[in-house]
């Protein structure tokens, strides 16, 4: 890309020189820039800025701006869309962003990135995406044979658990409302249905979903649907591949939702299920009413309903806000329908309608007991607290409902039962009465104990309805809450967040770390890409000796625990990490009035998040206090005493024994972790297009931070030279032992993987050799998978190919063979033919030598004959006397006539017989020349004066002729001195950089360390500047939905530029030239009489130019090579191996015009291209004319102010011409190529010429 066009040059130089005048355009090629909002739109380039790129936008809405080189991308010619986004030309996160945005408003919400699945929520129905049909045409088709699709990922998963023999996991990951628990329901749904329609195992897993949904989601204000806990569903299978079973394993239920939500937050839906869709007798007898009358249900009260389901209600269940505003939309959740699914799901898992009845009547106790308030004894001395008049029906119906006696419970409710240390369990017993809020949160504490263990419960259920005896592997399906950050975040965010960590570190060392070390062991050639490594961060929160897990553990063992002391520690143990933080070090407003004691701010790899430590310690145990807990475990209700067993009163354990919640999230990660490893794995990354939860609305910033925040930008960067599927060879070849023919059977299995691929006529650039395995580039999985395959038909459809591919190499071997012998025969024939052509010379050679006497004299007479004829021919210019001559040289030819036909009738005749024959004739010849002679002498005696004169002429040539060879001769030798001068003072120069490189060399290993440090100080402060970045994204989202504010930070300064301050402070700049514009440069160079100022402003506008042009070798397509060399090669590595040593600053001297000549050849040309030659005339260190000349393309001449893109932007120093022998030349040999080419003359404005 030429960055100005030459549309308008000097048209008119002579009638106005001023530079001012020449028209620049700027080039019309479409980029991508970074926008907050938008992600990236397409602009063009307008100016090169001293730091920064100004960019028009093409859309006028968007103003012009100012980007850095890193946040600018080449642009695609036209719109994208394809399958996978290994096929763009631009392998780029701006151009993934495009293919993604233009597929989302198609309806095509999945998109491949290699073999990892982009899945973008599309808010809506898509007619048929997910049906039977679509089913069966995604069943056993490869990966890239359809359209990108969930069912295209879990087939895989079937076939590679068939084909390798092991089991596989589906990590479906992303944020809140990007739709992780809509895919991880179609995986389950194709995992269940892919072979035949479901059977009652089948139908039980699917059945858990309905089941789960109801009681572990919950309507959030950025997902109505959101899983607040985490679940790895394990579909079984035997030896056959049939389902025969599953299991699922659930983490961290959030249990503070069930007591307490945000206005625009529901608690779990199986609440508002159980209002809306019981049947009038269930409710009956559970004493339900509406949403209004439950403190657990604060948060919003309308109910999930379309128009024919609102009818259905009763309106006494209606909330007043659901009466007001109608009911929430949502095209999946529906509060009436879900509760008959739920009811039918239960029935279907197998429990009767007694324990339906059971669990629906602990979940109306919790809301009960929410409603049970507690007022001040007045008369108490000790401070205890009594339940309220008003709150008596309620704890009457909740005892009812545990089946506990309401005395009891109210004891339990506002007192707790000690014991005396002496006496130990038979030690004296003692009532300690509770305060208010002691006894609130005791009774809070009991409806999270009871939901939590109920929902334990029902997932222990399900389990044993679905049962596996003989499970040789099995396809668990990973959905676990995405990235959390609000603006109060507690322990569940810090869990969840904690999770995240650790699944993307899984991440990372699978797809990006394992896959770069599996490419150099096995010796493929693909380049090392970088990423963010998040150890670190699961190290600050895991650590044994001081992690925040350790530390919360350790404070919650105090006799007085609290968040401040708690915090505080958490500071002092990592004070200098670069991870943790202050609250006040947030973006958000919100979180800088929390002091330091009350939180701290972890820098997620997806963003900052500030956690408020509170209620942590509170959290982290969830033991309740002996009076409770003896209470439950004494009731009388049967499904209460099960979730509270005998004998496992934690609360008599004491503080030094207890297992904490983290510590057990701790440990079920661990194994959750160790099953992935252990598994194959295939991920699926949700995006959430917008935030507002609408469909058709796509905002490019929210998804390219997701994509980010995910790994796929680096995946991409890795994909598009890695190669994402393999196979052993060993495998490979064991897989077909079975079905192979003898002959193929004793081939190494090396040998018979490249017969068999090269059987399948797959090109060589779609896959690789290695040491131990075959390697295939992304997108041809559906090559892969054919070869993978493992059913019998297809094994010896293959090994057919395999035969025939050897039985046609052979024959081809065998063609060869014959074309060999018949080029030997043609061989043997030609050698033939050249004896006899020998033998044919060598006669004629003997021949020759024999008769070579006679010709050769009469050819000699022969010769008299033609000297006759002259004389005739002289003869007829005299006046007088002609015939006479005439005729005795008719005489002399008669005599030549004579001897020759003596010497033919002669075969014995001697050479010196000859020689006499041709002295007698010529002694004739020579008496008849000198009487010729005398007669001609005395005829020209009259033309003596003219033939003098002409004779004098010549001499006088001659002598001009003389002069100038002698005037050229001095000129030569003049240039042989000034190319001697030239020589001298190279070497000069050689000697005194050889001097220098000795003085440098001594401080060369410390300026190398200083440049390594600096190296990594510039890459840990692009990786803080990154992550500045994403704190500040996930800040103005979070201050975007809670109307809050973002604080204004200082803008940050990129390492290059303070590097530019500092050298420019120590250089004493005399002129700031960062603000000038690229044009205000160039003009500047033009038109300036400044000497200081014109050697300032060339070097700033070559600084641009080589940033400018690194930026456009960074992004060039794929495709293209070099095609616009600015200088020759040898010059360009000469300048990039340069060691960057420090120079003094030098004094502005009149600048030095010095012309080069090398010879070169463009990268892109053809073999058999004759090299070039490339000429450079630089005044003083920055190039002024440059000139290609080739032999078969016409000459290209640059002149500097006009095509400045397309010349070398390099300094002479920087070059390394100096230092070539015979590459500088003299001025006049420059111009006289300069204008033989039609090149003007240069305005040399009296600079020393040398």
């Amino acid at each position: 890309m030429d960055f100005y066009t030459k549309a308008e040059r000097h048209s008119s130089s002579s009638s106005n020189n001023n530079n001012n005048d020449v028209v620049r355009k700027m080039d019309t090629q479409l980029v991508w820039a970074r926008d907050p909002v938008e992600g990236y739109i397409q602009c063009c380039i307008s100016e090169i800025g001293a730091k920064e790129f100004e960019v028009t936008p093409i859309d006028r809405k968007y103003p012009k701006r100012s980007c850095h080189v890193d946040d600018i991308f080449s642009s695609c010619d036209g719109p994208q869309d394809h399958d996978d986004n290994c096929e763009l030309m631009l392998l780029n996160e701006a151009t993934f962003l495009d293919n993604l945005k233009t597929r989302y408003y198609k309806d095509k919400i999945y998109t491949y990135v290699a073999n990892i699945l982009i899945a973008v929520n599309p808010y809506r129905e898509i007619t048929d995406l997910y049906s039977s049909t679509t089913i069966r045409k995604y069943t056993g088709r490869s990966l890239g044979e359809l359209p990108p699709h969930v069912f295209a990922i879990a087939d895989k998963a079937i076939r590679d658990m068939r084909v390798l023999k092991s089991s596989q996991s589906i990590i479906v990951s992303g944020e809140s409302g990007a739709g992780k628990t809509e895919s991880t329901k179609y995986l389950l749904k194709y995992l269940c249905h892919s072979s035949d329609s479901a059977g009652p195992i089948e139908q039980k897993i699917l059945d858990a979903n309905p089941v789960l949904e109801a009681f572990g989601n919950a309507k959030t204000t950025r997902n109505n649907n959101s899983s607040r806990f985490g679940k790895f569903i394990e579909v079984h299978y035997d030896a056959k591949c049939q389902v025969v079973g599953g299991y699922i394993s659930h983490y961290l239920l959030e249990k503070s939702r069930i007591c307490t939500q945000s206005s625009e937050e529901r608690n779990y839906h199986v609440f508002y299920m159980l209002l809306a869709g019981a049947p009038q007798q269930l409710r009956d007898k559970l004493n339900l009413g509406k949403p209004d009358d439950y403190r657990y249900l604060s948060g919003c009260t309308q109910y999930f309903a379309n128009a024919k389901t609102e009818q259905l209600i009763p309106a006494a269940q209606k909330s007043s806000n659901h009466m007001k505003k109608g009911p929430l939309k949502d095209p999946i959740i529906d509060d009436y329908n879900h509760f008959q699914n739920l009811d039918r799901a239960l029935g279907r898992l197998g429990l009767s309608e007694v324990n339906k009845l059971e669990i629906y009547s602990l979940v109306a106790a919790v809301l009960h007991l929410g409603n049970i308030a507690f007022e001040e004894i007045p008369d108490d001395a000790r401070g205890g607290c009594q339940v309220s008049e008003t709150s008596e029906k309620s704890l009457t119906i909740t005892s009812k409902l545990l089946g506990v006696d309401p005395s009891e419970l109210r004891q339990a409710l506002v007192s707790r039962v000690m014991q005396s240390k002496g006496g130990g369990f038979k030690g004296t017993v003692i009532m300690v009465p509770l305060k208010i809020y002691e006894a609130s949160n005791a009774r809070d504490a009991l409806a999270k104990a009871i939901y939590s263990r109920l929902f334990d419960r029902i997932v222990a259920l399900i389990n044993q309805s679905i049962p596996f005896q003989a499970s040789n592997f099995y396809i668990g399906v990973l959905d676990i809450a995405g990235f959390e950050y609000f603006t109060v975040n507690s322990f569940e965010q810090f869990c969840i967040n904690y999770c995240n960590e650790k699944l993307q570190k899984f991440f990372n060392d699978n797809i990006l770390k394992n896959e770069q070390e599996l490419y150099k062991s096995e010796g493929l050639n693909v380049p090392e890409i970088t990423f963010t490594d998040n150890q670190d961060i699961i190290d600050l929160i895991e650590a044994k000796a001081n992690g925040i897990y350790t530390l919360l553990d350790e404070e919650s063992k105090l006799p007085k625990p609290s968040a401040q002391h708690f915090a505080a520690e958490v500071h002092k143990a990592w004070s200098n990490h670069f991870r943790l933080g202050l609250p006040r070090s947030s973006r958000l407003k919100a979180h800088r009035t929390l002091r330091d004691e009350d939180g701290f701010l972890v820098r997620h790899f997806a963003g900052a998040v500030c956690y408020n430590t509170e209620q942590f310690i509170e959290k982290n145990n969830d033991a309740l206090h002996a009076s409770l807990e003896g209470l439950v475990q004494e009731c009388e209700n049967p499904l209460l005493k099960t979730l509270f067993p005998s004998g496992s009163n934690t609360a008599l354990r004491g503080k030094l024994n207890f297992i904490s919640v983290g510590s057990k999230f701790k440990s079920q990660l661990a194994e959750l972790m160790e099953k992935l490893e252990k598994n194959g794995t295939n991920f699926i990354r949700c995006i959430k297009p917008n935030s507002k939860m609408i469909d058709r609305d796509f905002e490019g910033g929210l998804a390219l931070a997701q994509l980010k925040c995910s790994g796929t930008i680096s995946v991409l960067e890795l994909m598009e030279h890695g190669y994402p599927s393999r196979v052993q060879f060993a495998d490979l070849y064991n897989m077909y032992k079975s079905v192979l023919p003898p002959e193929l059977a004793k081939l190494p299995p090396r040998t018979f993987c490249e017969a068999m691929l090269q059987s399948l006529n797959l090109s060589s650039k779609d896959f690789k050799f290695g040491v131990k395995k075959v390697f295939f580039r992304p997108g041809k999985f559906v090559e892969f998978d054919r070869i993978m395959k493992s059913d019998p038909e297809n094994l010896l459809a293959i090994v057919a190919k395999v035969k025939k591919w050897l039985i046609r190499s052979r024959w081809i071997k065998s063609t060869l063979g014959a074309v060999c012998v018949i080029k030997l025969r043609n061989r043997i024939k030609y050698r033939n033919n050249c004896v006899l052509l020998i033998q044919r010379t060598v006669r004629g050679y003997l021949a020759r030598k024999q008769h070579r006497p006679r010709y050769q004299g009469i050819a000699k007479i022969n010769k008299i004959r033609f000297s006759a004829q002259k004389t005739i021919e002289i003869a007829g210019g005299l006046k007088s006397g002609r015939d006479e001559f005439i005729n005795e040289v008719h005489g002399i030819h008669r005599q030549v006539d004579e001897a020759i036909n003596t010497i033919k009738a002669n075969e014995r005749i001697t050479s010196r017989e000859i020689d006499g024959l041709y002295t007698i004739i010529m002694a004739n010849m020579n008496k008849l020349t000198v009487d010729l002679n005398t007669k001609l002498k005395e005829q020209k005696q009259a033309e003596e004066q003219e033939r003098l004169r002409k004779i004098q002429e010549a001499l006088e040539a001659e002598r001009r002729a003389k002069e100038e060879e002698e005037r050229k001769k001095l000129e030569d030798e003049e240039n042989k001195r000034l190319k001697a001068e030239m020589e001298s003072r190279r070497k000069a120069e050689e000697v005194q950089r050889l001097r220098q490189e000795e003085e440098d060399r001594r401080a060369a290993l410390a300026l190398q360390a200083q440049l390594e440090k600096e190296a990594q100080d510039d890459a840990k402060y692009r990786q803080q500047l990154e992550q500045e970045r994403r704190d500040h994204e996930l800040a103005l989202r979070l201050a975007n939905e809670t109307n809050g504010m973002v604080e204004d930070s200082p803008p940050v300064i990129r390492k290059s530029e303070n590097v530019r301050a500092q050298q420019q402070a120590l250089g004493k700049q005399k002129y700031d030239l960062s603000k000038w514009k690229y044009s205000e440069l160039r003009d500047a160079i033009n038109t300036s009489c400044d000497i200081e100022l014109l050697e300032a402003c060339r070097q700033e506008f070559h600084r641009r130019l080589k940033v400018y042009h690194a930026w456009k070798a960074k992004n060039r397509k794929r495709t293209t090579m070099e095609e616009n060399e600015r200088a020759p090669k040898s010059v360009m590595e000469a300048a990039y191996k340069a060691p960057p040593l420090a120079h003094p600053k030098q004094e502005i001297t009149t600048a030095q015009h010095r012309y080069f000549r090398i010879p070169f050849m463009r990268a892109n040309a053809p073999e058999n291209t004759k090299r070039g030659l490339w000429y450079a005339h630089f005044d003083g260190q920055w190039i002024a004319r440059q000139m290609e000349l080739h032999a078969d393309k016409p000459p290209i001449l640059l002149v500097a102010g006009i095509d400045d893109m397309q010349m070398c932007e390099l300094s002479l120093e920087e070059t390394g011409l100096t230092r070539k022998r015979g590459a500088e030349i003299l001025e006049h040999e420059f111009n006289r190529e300069w204008e033989r080419n039609g090149g003007k003359p240069y305005k040399n404005l009296g600079a020393n010429n040398n």
